[in-house]
């Protein structure tokens, strides 16, 4: 383990409160002040052992932990500490949301599960770029970087023209992912422009840091992590005749800070339109991205103001470094919600989206199933309120290796809900799980019920009546 904080050890041979004149004449000629200013973590103890102590500390309690000494804040806020908790498989997934107040104020919220303990993140930084900038932007003063006042639709509006809206926003259009960690929010609008900036929160030192900037400007667009890297493909950005959708991608990697290119998108589906005019016309994009089977699954749309053609998507091979189509059922059947985006995640390996009913209170999971190449419903109703009233009406994630829903409930507050993964057999879409008694031999189509009764909870709220959802992560820490 080691580290700085291993140079602190004793002899054996001397009493927690002895030192050797020899030994300390060679601390105060190798590093007096250090040793003043560093005491041992645990007295009597090394600080290889102390460290391992306080790597299975609870998250919760790190915060009264670092008011212990000047050296427990230095452990807790160590990259060690971090990797010690790795290694004895103590880390934590806590549950990240981003919202937005009143359509001026964003926030984000960290839930632990395990205590159902909210703790706020600081704001993003105040960032003050001067013209002239190396990024390309002018006199700009962002006093929000996250979170968007307009809605996906009026944004892709200024591909007919509308132009005006962006140049009144602020910001518009972060994409968020995760990757080694931390939390990275990426690009976006400014000004009518598409900023390549990326912001990482690093929850060990709970703040904000700037890194290394996209190599295109981009708003957006989607995120997807794949062998501990992050990738970002598609968006828009800003061309002659008003907002362009971009078919390039690119990868950072957390190890060396850099972004690299990533073959463009060949949207060949796109290039298939018989005339021109519905060339120019219908807009490719990339409505959603997940991470599955160590592939990018990038499932696109051809849009025209206000309709959305699905017309399936592509899939990155990293070994290959290609793109090839997406199976035909995951593409067709992947459920959208409002203007078109596909919202999905990974649990336990599977990929689940949500697919909106057609009442505005309830909604319902599906699940792919790889080997048929299609959407299998698992569960009735999933209860999400207002659905039309909210540019955000829910969120999905992964959390424990537990489905969770992330919605306003009755009472317009924030809740957490939870489902256990449903169980199935070597047949899993003819018959049930054997504790499901009542179903036991009846066949079951994609339109029914192949999950337990009553399998949501609330896991927890907070009042947040004000507040519009915008996304979710999970990081583990």
């Amino acid at each position: 383990m080691g580290g700085i904080l291993s140079l602190h050890s004793y002899s054996r041979s001397l009493s927690p409160y002895e030192i050797s004149q020899s030994e300390a004449c060679k601390r105060q000629r190798t590093s007096s002040s250090f040793w003043d200013d560093n005491p041992r973590l645990i007295p009597s103890l090394p600080d290889e052992i102390s460290i391992q102590i306080l790597a299975r500390l609870p998250r919760v309690d790190h915060l009264s932990a670092k008011l212990v000494s000047h050296s427990w804040k230095a452990a807790i806020l160590s990259a060690e500490l971090y990797s010690v908790r790795k290694e004895l498989e103590t880390t934590e997934e806590w549950l990240y949301i981003l919202t937005k107040v009143d359509n001026v104020k964003f926030m984000w919220y960290a839930l632990d599960p395990h205590c159902e303990v909210w703790q706020k993140l600081p704001p993003m930084p105040n960032v003050d770029i001067d013209e002239g900038s190396s990024r390309g932007l002018s006199s700009l003063w962002m006093r929000n970087m996250v979170g968007s006042s307009l809605r996906i639709a009026d944004c892709i509006m200024g591909w007919l023209g509308r132009k005006e809206a962006l140049d009144q926003i602020p910001f518009c259009g972060c994409s968020i992912g995760v990757v080694d960690g931390c939390l990275y929010v990426i690009g976006g609008f400014f000004r009518s422009s598409a900023m390549k900036t990326v912001w990482r929160y690093d929850p060990i030192v709970n703040a904000w840091s700037e890194v290394s900037p996209m190599t295109v400007g981009r708003a957006y667009c989607k995120t997807g992590v794949l062998n501990n890297k992050l990738y970002v493909v598609g968006g828009v950005t800003r061309g002659r005749g008003g907002l362009t959708p971009l078919q390039s991608a690119e990868v950072f990697d957390p190890c060396t800070g850099l972004w690299s290119d990533v073959p463009s998108m060949p949207f060949s589906k796109a290039q298939l339109l018989p005339t021109a005019f519905l060339a120019d016309l219908l807009k490719p994009i990339a409505t959603g991205m997940t991470s599955y089977r160590g592939k990018l699954y990038v499932a696109q749309s051809l849009y025209c103001w206000p309709f959305f053609v699905d017309v399936g998507g592509e899939v990155y091979d990293p070994e290959t470094n290609l793109w090839v189509e997406m199976p035909m059922g995951m593409g067709e059947g992947w459920p959208a919600r409002q203007a078109g985006t596909k919202l999905s995640v990974i649990v336990d390996g599977d990929l689940y989206a949500l697919d909106p009913s057609s009442t505005l209170d309830s909604a319902r999971i599906k699940v792919y199933d790889f080997q048929d190449d299609a959407w299998k419903v698992i569960e009735g109703e999933v209860p999400i309120y207002d659905l039309a009233d909210s540019e955000y009406p829910y969120l999905l994630a992964g959390l424990h290796g537990k489905l969770h829903v992330i919605t306003k409930d009755a009472s317009n507050n924030i809740a957490v809900f939870q489902a256990d993964k449903p169980k199935f057999n070597s047949s899993p879409f003819t018959s049930l799980a054997p504790s499901e008694e009542s179903f036991q031999g009846l066949q079951i189509s994609d339109s029914e019920l192949l999950s337990e009764e009553n399998m949501w909870k609330t896991v927890c709220t907070i009042n947040a009546a004000s507040s519009e959802l915008i996304s979710c992560q999970v990081l583990n820490i």
